[in-house]
């Protein structure tokens, strides 16, 4: 854990690369009932699992792209695939005695802890609404998608993880002066931005570059990017409700992006009652 900012990107790396990096108490004690039985474990099932937690995930893909580099010539971008190349047993040889988020921050007070479950959450919440619009728009791989809108804010949350008083400074500045944009207050505190530290830890840990591609907000040209963009910025204007001004526009980039209207966007998310033809399974495109 520390308390002051370090002084420069490359320090941030060579910390969070040196370090254990936690992981959900529930992703922990999944695995570990699974590790009992591992005759009957399915790679699919286990990706699931692995795809709950941003952190979790990082590790796989961190871990399996050495074991990529000697098999294959292209890329390992599915969670699935990860732990087909890696083998099953090999895998839960590679990752036991896994160090908790919640142990982590034990002594950090119950708003670092509520603050970075939060931000999981938040990261679960834009995989989930990222897979979903794959799916509609026919995505050659969904996964891919899911996976780039769950790590879009990796940085943020191994801040959080590493050092929960930087984190906190960082939100009490948003809350004081609710115009600074969140990359300045981040700068404020950090001298950087999250964003900063995200794309050198996705060249250093050797992520897939289709990953770094997707989790760039610099490439909102391509629809699978603008897919993961929207479902992080939807996930984070509705974090605390649906009251937030910059909604209507994300409903309206969202439309634009599925071809369908705002109103239909608000419908799918349950916001407003689904009119009778539509509920009947017969609307159209």
């Amino acid at each position: 854990m520390i308390d002051h900012p370090l002084p420069d990107i490359d320090s941030w790396v060579l910390f969070f690369s040196n370090n254990s990096l936690p992981v959900l108490r529930v992703t922990k004690r999944r695995l570990e009932e699974m590790r009992a039985n591992l005759d009957r474990v399915d790679a699919r099932e286990l990706a699931r699992v692995i795809l709950q937690d941003p952190i979790m995930t990082v590790r796989v893909l961190a871990y399996t792209q050495p074991i990529r580099g000697r098999l294959l010539q292209h890329d390992i971008t599915t969670i699935a695939s990860a732990v087909m190349m890696s083998g099953i047993e090999p895998f839960f040889n590679r990752f036991t005695d896994l160090l908790t988020v919640e142990d982590q921050l034990k002594g950090a007070g119950p708003h670092a802890l509520l603050g970075i479950l939060q931000i999981i959450r938040r990261a679960q919440r834009a995989a989930d609404y990222a897979q979903e619009w794959a799916i509609w728009r026919h995505d050659v791989n969904m996964e891919e998608v899911r996976i780039a809108a769950l790590l879009h804010d990796l940085a943020e949350i191994l801040v959080w993880c590493s050092a929960p008083k930087l984190g906190l400074d960082i939100l009490a500045r948003q809350k004081a002066q609710p115009a600074l944009r969140s990359a300045e207050a981040q700068r404020q505190v950090l001298g950087l931005s999250f964003q900063d530290i995200q794309l050198e830890l996705c060249r250093v840990w050797h992520l897939p570059e289709l990953l770094q591609h997707l989790i760039d907000d610099d490439n909102n040209e391509h629809p699978r990017v603008q897919n993961v963009t929207l479902a992080v910025r939807l996930a984070r204007h509705s974090a605390h409700g649906w009251e937030d001004a910059a909604l209507p526009d994300d409903y309206r980039d969202i439309g634009q992006l599925l071809n369908i209207s705002p109103e239909t966007v608000r419908q799918r998310l349950g916001l407003e009652p689904v009119p009778a033809r539509e509920a009947d399974g017969n609307e159209a495109g």
